[in-house]
């Protein structure tokens, strides 16, 4: 059990600072699904190049990694209520910069310089946070508040690309990323408006003069600790392969609904929107089913029940068969997703939450990009469905894994 922690009484629903928190959060997601849309509609509408957009996104994302590694260290080390308040100021500046430049003329390097810096910021963000959620809900609560957390994530994920759409329809991308800048701010509000004794992080033992010095140390504090603990070691090295062979699913579910069944976008986004109520029930249902079947029953029973609902998006010949096991498909990664992290929440000192979190999603994350490459070639030469069964099939075989290694303990917080 986390040093320095203990349960908090109470349902979440009175709990007047995670409430808080809880919308500035869902505002924090809203704005983000702003700039999923709005910002590639800016480059292509400047452009017209795909190659542009794809460019921009990548160099995004390598920022995000390169903050990946050292946003635990951060949160570890400086107050994470204003390191949270900190993050949306910066992403407000940011992004209110595009639409303030873009009234004088376009300037494609722009995003070049302003998407980066914001993603290494929001990666910084989101380690901090779920190192902030654990002190907000109290142990006891942990797994229920990131249920909920994950539910309205996924609520705005459907509504907020939605809304970005029609906004950039009728006013232009530049007016949604202003909402998205607007947003950044409402989430600061919100983190303002909580207690700062909520996110007090009492100081390691040994995080004293005899550490300075020591950076590298402290980066690898985190992936130490991952490797130390039995259950988390497992997990890690689990999911990364479950990453490699799942990250890029949605691509081949949109490639299958594109090519294969001969659908329309509009269609292709009533499945995805379909995949997130998927999303959203499996966060909604995540803190019952842990507490009725225990850690490991529910993270392997959700990795087969994956495992099959992938089998299944490889053999469903209709359009509502494909959204329909999708929802199944993320209403499971939900549970299992929320479990994992929840428990990394429960075991892992306070100290080193973020540093925990850092590593674990760095290592998580290092085989993604290489299995939605391999993921996207298959489909294209050996076709969908074989690429749907080769995933579901290795899934299957992480949960039987699984089964024999400590992840299949009822209570391994206990331990």
């Amino acid at each position: 059990m986390g040093a320095g922690r203990s349960p908090q009484p109470g349902s979440l629903w009175r709990d007047r600072d995670f409430l808080i928190f809880w919308c500035a959060q869902t505002l924090s997601v809203a704005g983000d699904s702003f700039a999923l849309i709005a910002v590639p509609l800016l480059v292509l509408n400047v452009t017209g190049s795909a190659t542009q957009m794809g460019l921009l996104t990548g160099v995004a994302g390598t920022a995000s990694v390169v903050a990946g590694v050292f946003a635990g260290v951060l949160a570890d080390r400086f107050d994470r209520r204003r390191l949270l308040i900190a993050c949306d100021v910066i992403r407000l500046v940011l992004f209110a910069t595009i639409p303030v430049v873009w009234a004088f003329g376009t300037h494609v390097w722009l995003l070049y310089a302003v998407l980066p810096l914001a993603s290494a910021v929001g990666m910084v963000f989101q380690v901090t946070y779920v190192a902030a959620v654990g002190g907000l809900a109290g142990e006891g609560r942990v797994t229920e508040a990131n249920g909920m957390l994950y539910a309205t994530a996924a609520a705005a994920g459907v509504l907020g690309p939605t809304l970005a759409g029609v906004v950039a329809g009728h006013f232009g991308p530049t007016a949604a990323i202003t909402i998205n800048a607007a947003s950044f701010a409402l989430s600061a509000l919100g983190v303002l408006l909580t207690r700062s004794s909520r996110y007090a992080v009492e100081p390691a033992q040994d995080a004293g003069p005899a550490r300075e010095g020591r950076p590298w140390r402290e980066l690898l504090a985190g992936a130490e600790f991952l490797f130390r603990q039995p259950v988390l070691r497992t997990l890690t090295i689990l999911l990364s392969f479950f990453i490699f062979m799942t990250l890029g699913l949605t691509d081949i579910v949109i490639y299958r609904l594109k090519h294969d069944l001969g659908q329309t976008d509009s269609v292709v986004g009533v499945v995805l929107g379909v995949g997130a109520v998927g999303t959203m029930v499996g966060s909604m249902l995540v803190a019952r089913v842990r507490r009725t079947l225990g850690f490991g029953p529910s993270w392997i029973g959700a990795q087969v029940v994956s495992g099959l609902a992938i089998l299944s998006l490889g053999l469903a010949g209709s359009v509502w068969g494909v959204a329909a096991f999708m929802a199944l498909y993320l209403a499971c990664v939900s549970v299992a997703g929320i479990c994992s992290m929840s428990l990394r929440q429960q075991v892992t000192p306070p100290h080193l939450l973020g540093r925990v979190t850092s590593a674990f999603w760095t290592i998580h994350f290092s085989l993604g990009p290489v299995g939605a490459a391999a993921l996207g070639w298959g489909a294209e030469h050996r076709g969908a469905t074989t690429v749907f069964v080769v995933a579901g099939v290795s899934c299957l075989v992480l949960a039987l894994i699984a089964f024999f290694t400590p992840v299949r303990q009822r209570d391994p917080e206990r331990a």
